[in-house]
């Protein structure tokens, strides 16, 4: 199986009622095509700025030996997963209209294909057609009308994934398939009568290509898209894609700007013009993804790799003014992993490993003694401030799964704060120090690891509360959301998602 052919000329011969729409009106989609004979001729609207999708279809049904409905798509070949949320727009006529994302081999109506499909009465079900010209199957979900839906490719394997917005997503069906390759793969609506017409409005749709099995994150880096969330809404607007690596990054106090790390260097992205610049760092040459700003904004703490002589190198942690110029080391020992300024700006909190263990320190900004704050056996790492300077939020695996936790700035009266089976990284407290968000992983992954290239989530809670929801669904982890990342007003998010395909999809 061939798993990186997402961008493969359209050459076949498409026999289809309706000719195919403007490729600049449609997105990522290279064609919108009426499938079938259906009677009412549909559309397919793309809205650049909300980065949304308005299907409108007819036709008889999706079933049985031949289907009937509009469909927006691309040609996508080997191995990939499709997400988004989705809503039908109007009260609808028939309780059988369909909508959501497909795969078919063929534009033909009695086509082999996938779907995961939304009715209009709430029915969710994994929809397939083994073999062409035959009947329909499907297995349904116990989940009635999910806002959220994933489509994935595993070879021959096909698999639906579905949520309630604010709820993780959970596998609702499984089949064995035998597709082509290359298949048509994308966004669908049907009416389920022929003489009307719905409409769906589908949003935060991605392709994400997997990384292949063995390959490792930190040796074969993937493309990226910058993007910003609404944490309210969950509606995501990706500002920036690159076929090269970008992580982590920073919202500056102003508004004005993001930071990310490149390729060693610290990458300011001014959000008028959305011209990425290099920022300068001095001797700081090598900087990961442990980068961030004081909350006057005037300074920049960064974490770099660093000669340490004698034919050693370490993470060693930087303080750099916020326009640029020279480094000034803070840490003499490595490796130190910066991650949170104090509110006044005096103190840095960082993970450093020291005798075998890491442990949360703190240390003055302009150098000095370090103070260790926490001793527990294992890992404990992404320590950082609260607005108000009363609490060191961080994670730590000493429940078992890696989990936020928080401390007195005095590493006293430490206690666990985030819950459920997830394993959560990177704690980043709201301006307004009511609400933290974190990066969630499967409890597939190993507590202490936190690797790129996985199906994670974003997800927020009160800081006076236990309880948590989902925000964003997507392909990434290491480096989506490793630093503050907030904007000022408290109501954005700035992270990072990956793919092993074009990121323009």
């Amino acid at each position: 199986m061939k798993r990186f052919m997402l961008l493969i000329p359209i050459i076949a011969f498409f026999s289809c009622s309706t000719p195919p729409a403007n490729v600049a009106d449609i997105g990522v989609f290279n064609q919108a095509t009426d499938i079938g004979k259906v009677k009412i001729k549909g559309s397919t609207i793309y809205n650049p700025e909300m980065q949304t999708y308005t299907l409108t279809g007819s036709g008889a049904n999706i079933w049985g030996t031949s289907d009937e409905f509009q469909f927006a798509h691309k040609k996508l070949g080997g191995d990939f997963i499709m997400t988004c949320m989705a809503h039908f727009k109007g009260e609808g006529v028939d309780p059988h209209r369909k909508m959501g994302l497909m795969f078919r081999s063929d534009l033909t109506g009695g086509s082999v294909y996938a779907d995961a499909a939304i009715h209009g009465d709430g029915l969710t079900s994994l929809q397939y057609r083994p073999e062409a010209n035959v009947e329909t199957k499907e297995v349904k979900a116990e989940l009635s009308a999910p806002d959220v839906i994933q489509l994935e490719r595993q070879g021959d394997t096909i698999i639906m994934r579905a949520a309630k917005f604010g709820n993780p997503l959970q596998e609702t069906g499984r089949v064995e398939l035998q597709l082509p390759d290359t298949v048509y793969a994308g966004l669908f609506i049907g009416s389920h009568n022929p003489d009307v017409s719905e409409t769906a409005v589908f949003e935060n749709f991605r392709i994400d290509v997997p990384a292949a099995d063995g390959v490792d994150g930190y040796q074969n880096l993937s493309p990226s898209r910058l993007e910003i969330l609404d944490v309210e809404t969950g509606h995501r607007k990706v500002i920036y894609t690159t076929n090269t690596h970008i992580e982590a990054p920073n919202w500056s106090p102003d508004g004005k700007f993001l930071l990310y790390n490149s390729d060693g260097k610290i990458i300011k992205f001014p959000l008028d013009t959305l011209n990425p610049q290099v920022l300068n760092t001095g001797v700081a040459q090598s900087c990961n993804n442990d980068h961030g700003i004081s909350f006057d904004g005037t300074m920049l703490a960064v974490s770099s790799q660093t000669d340490l002589g004698d034919g050693k190198s370490g993470s060693i942690i930087y303080t750099i003014p916020i326009e640029g110029g020279d480094a000034f080391r803070v840490t003499d020992k490595a490796p130190s992993y910066w991650h949170g300024w104090s509110p006044d700006g005096k103190t840095l909190v960082y993970c450093a490993e020291r005798n075998g263990n890491y442990d949360v320190y703190s240390i003055p900004a302009t150098g000095g003694k370090e103070v260790r704050l926490t001793t527990a056996e294992g890992l404990d790492d992404g320590p950082e401030y609260s607005p108000d300077g009363k609490y060191i939020y961080f994670n730590s695996v000493r429940s078992g799964l890696m989990k936020i936790w928080r401390m007195k700035p005095d590493g006293s009266d430490q206690e666990q704060v985030s819950f459920g089976p997830y394993n959560d990284w990177f704690a980043h407290i709201s301006p307004d120090g009511k609400r933290m968000v974190y990066v969630s992983y499967p409890p597939t992954v190993a507590p202490g690891n936190h690797p790129h290239n996985k199906r994670v989530m974003i997800q927020m809670q009160d800081t006076d509360s236990k309880e948590s929801k989902v925000i964003a669904y997507l392909y990434g982890g290491q480096g989506t959301m490793n630093v503050p990342s907030w904007s000022p007003d408290g109501k954005r998010l700035a992270f990072v998602s990956f793919t092993y395909g074009d990121p323009e999809e």
